[in-house]
């Protein structure tokens, strides 16, 4: 017997396949999946999550937060962002680089956004001041 997992990022459709074992850290620690499971969801902190196929071959992910849902035989993960590989230590240097690039484009992007509430904020501020 065998569950359906489907993992998605805000862009993209990462893994769409049928595995017979999942294993994941949640918020609250660490948790297994299998097809008989019960209904089971939670939030997912970043981490590996390692899925075995039909064969016997176990493979990971490495993703960032998000949400993990299971409903009978369908698990649908959902994260920021996700990497599937073959090995965890091809994965753990993935992972590595690709989430410090997210991380450094993060922090551009709030810079300009304060740097914009920083004008706004200056901009309300002149039109309250009286005409001179």
């Amino acid at each position: 017997m065998t569950m359906h997992l489907t993992l998605v990022t805000p862009k993209a459709t990462v893994l769409d396949i049928e595995t017979t074992r999942i294993v994941g850290e949640a918020q609250d620690g660490a948790f297994g999946l299998l097809p008989r499971h019960a209904g089971f969801a939670t939030a997912l902190r970043p981490g590996i999550l390692a899925y075995t196929l039909p064969d016997g071959t176990e493979r990971f992910a490495g993703t960032d937060t998000g949400t993990l849902v299971k409903a009978g035989r369908e698990v649908r993960v959902a994260v920021r962002a996700a990497i599937v590989g073959d090995d965890l230590e091809t994965l753990h240097h993935q992972v590595t680089a690709a989430f410090v690039d997210l991380d450094e484009h993060e922090r551009t992007a709030r810079a300009a956004l304060a740097r914009l509430e920083a004008s706004m904020i200056r901009r309300f501020i002149d039109l309250e001041r009286p005409p001179a």
